[in-house]
């Protein structure tokens, strides 16, 4: 967490940058946003930065062919599942093996220079701090402590395959759920124009009308996690987690055989009445007042993330981007939904609205940001 901390003035320039673009698009004041097009490139540039660091150029281009990969993987995901056609030489099939390819060839390039640059212990120790750069340094001081203990060759138990598989899970976990809960916090914000209100309030008498929020305001927006957090229990991106027991065990009164694979409805247990009461279909972030373990009857019913040493690596840096990315939003605009939004949650791999989700902003000027802080 300390890490991703200091990414903030870089994410917040990421942020700023699209908010500006928004303002010179407003000739009136007022524009019309799609926003998820808009949030998935900011969140790709973010977690690219986050991942790659000075790499940033090799890790974007990287990434590129991996969003060509996920588009082709949700186009998968809307066919009927025939067994064994994954096997077949498709067209898509051989373009998706071609892409996968590419993605471990130029993942090896980039972690093989990065090593070469951080081959001594002090360059090593000073290295970046960006999510390759530390699991470069991880398998590089597992590598010199097993040399050390066994005298002999190298060993290390991070492989290059694993550092590359993990920089891809990140991409893709980071910006597609975040980029997510960014678009339906928005539109829920936007459906209820008292809540952004407080929100709007809570940034401005932390942040001030323009500063760019600090690590240690992120920490002080209580109303805003809130509303997060009501937003990934209504609509989190992932529906649904799969886990396999490792060992025979006891269930709810059920034997579980080991080796059974369990779906685990995130999407129902977080809709479940008896567990979250009369009210649970609407939006009510006031629920997550007095922390999330006393949100419910039950103190694991909120599950956005997963749950115990498999919950989401990127969970921090999920929440702190959406923070970061919603307090400079607020500070610079009031928005509500357009008049053609339509409400329809799919899934599509991970849960999106259907038909889009346009927005329209509307510039607030000093005057108004100075009226609401004193207020």
């Amino acid at each position: 967490m300390e890490n991703l901390k200091l990414l903030i003035p870089v994410a917040a320039r990421s942020v700023i940058e699209m908010l500006e673009k928004w303002s010179a698009m407003s000739k009136s004041g007022e524009v019309e946003i799609e926003v998820t097009k808009w949030f998935q490139t900011m969140t790709e540039d973010i977690i690219t930065r986050t991942a790659f660091g000075s790499s940033y150029e090799d890790g974007k281009a990287i990434f590129r062919l991996q969003s060509q990969q996920m588009t082709l993987a949700s186009e998968a995901f809307q066919k009927v599942f025939i067994p064994g056609y994954r096997f077949l030489p498709t067209k898509r099939n051989m373009k998706s093996w071609k892409l996968d390819k590419e993605i471990k060839k130029s993942l090896v390039n980039v972690i093989d220079q990065r090593k070469r640059e951080n081959s001594s212990p002090k360059m090593l120790e000073n290295g970046p701090k960006d999510l390759l750069g530390l699991m470069i340094q991880a398998s590089m001081k597992e590598s010199v402590n097993k040399r050390v203990e066994l005298n002999s060759s190298p060993i290390s138990k991070i492989t290059v395959h694993d550092i590359a598989e993990e920089c891809k899970s990140f991409f893709f976990a980071g910006e597609q759920t975040t980029s997510n809960l960014l678009t339906w916090t928005t539109i829920l914000l936007a459906m209820h124009p008292q809540w952004q209100v407080k929100a709007r309030d809570e940034v401005l008498r932390v942040c001030g009308p323009r500063d760019v929020p600090s690590k240690d305001d992120i920490a002080k927006l209580k109303t805003l996690s809130m509303i997060l957090n009501e937003t990934l229990r209504l609509y989190p991106p992932i529906v649904a987690t799969i886990r396999r027991t490792k060992v025979d065990v006891k269930l709810g009164g059920c034997m579980i055989p080991r080796g059974t694979e369990l779906l685990i409805p995130i999407l129902a247990v977080h809709h479940d009445q008896a567990i979250w009461g009369n009210d649970v279909n609407e939006f009510n972030p006031s629920r997550f007042s007095d922390g999330v373990a006393r949100a419910a009857k039950h103190p694991v019913a909120f599950i956005p993330f997963g749950l115990g040493v498999r919950t989401c690596i990127g969970q921090n840096l999920a929440i702190l981007q959406a923070k970061l990315t919603l307090a400079i939003t607020l500070q610079r605009f009031s928005f509500s939904l357009a008049p053609h939004y339509q409400h329809a949650p799919t899934v599509l791999m991970l849960l999106y609205p259907q038909y889009g989700a346009p927005i329209i902003f509307r510039r607030l000027v000093d005057r108004e940001v100075v009226q609401d802080q004193r207020s």
